[in-house]
């Protein structure tokens, strides 16, 4: 079993900062591409931005410039830092994460969400 576990949402003025972690635990043997996606309401969950195991990033156009991913391979932990936030930014912020076990099974594992709020 792997977990993902998501922190640092919360309510934030427009043009604000958050920063939010993600932690993996578990059976983990390696993982590949770790993310963030989001979804507000009554939308469809879309992704934000993701990083390769070797650093290679991309972003979703409406992020780019404002927002800007990272991981720690040493502790299984992906950041995604948030700048000028936009009302529009408001969503829950999901974790992804494409993990191979111990068992070497890859599958893709998410986290439970963080909600992020931007009051204008």
């Amino acid at each position: 079993q792997v977990q993902l576990v998501e922190s640092g949402g919360g309510l934030v003025q427009a043009g604000g900062s958050l920063r939010l972690s993600c932690a993996a635990s578990g059976s983990i043997f390696s993982i590949n591409a770790m993310g963030w996606y989001r979804q507000a309401p009554e939308k469809q969950r879309e992704l934000v931005a993701i990083i390769g195991s070797g650093g290679s990033t991309n972003y979703a156009d409406s992020v780019k410039g404002r927002f800007t991913i990272s991981r720690d391979n040493t502790k299984n932990t992906v950041y995604l830092q948030m700048n000028s936030l936009k009302p529009e930014d408001t969503a829950v912020y999901y974790c992804n994460a494409k993990v191979t076990t111990k068992s070497l099974y890859t599958m893709d594992y998410w986290g439970k969400g963080t909600l992020v709020t931007v009051s204008s």
